[in-house]
């Protein structure tokens, strides 16, 4: 519920406050957005678990739809630097009761994503003409 979720991401700020509310509510939106593509692409049916390679690149291609040429800055901005930053997102909701985890999910998934530079400025950099 959409009030719970906000009510656990202000106690989550107020006890660290590494990153802007709003990283929150992307993250939440992004994994939705994540496992709709799944779901679609065939690759997931039901409630299957969402890896965390495949979290990241769900929220990069979300990020990239949503703010485009802007993405790393609005990120930079919630105080999202990298893709361990997407991590401890995940793992602070899951440690407050907002998503679930399987035994086998570990912060160290998230550690080895893209760089941000290129996953969100690359995309619109002049191409060379030949």
């Amino acid at each position: 519920n959409t009030n719970e979720f906000q009510e656990v991401v202000q106690r989550i700020c107020a006890a660290n406050g590494r990153y802007q509310p709003a990283a929150y509510a992307f993250l939440r939106r992004g994994l939705d957005y994540t496992l709709q593509g799944l779901r679609e692409s065939g690759k997931m049916e039901g409630r299957a678990h969402i890896s965390g390679p495949a979290l990241l690149e769900g929220l990069r291609e979300y990020a990239l739809e949503q703010y485009g040429p802007l993405a790393r800055l609005v990120l930079e901005y919630w105080g999202v630097y990298s893709c361990r930053d997407f991590g401890e997102i995940v793992f602070e909701l899951v440690n407050y009761g907002m998503l679930g985890k399987a035994e086998d999910d570990r912060i160290e998934d998230f550690e080895n994503g893209y760089e941000f530079g290129e996953a969100f400025e690359q995309p619109f950099e002049p191409r060379a003409v030949s």
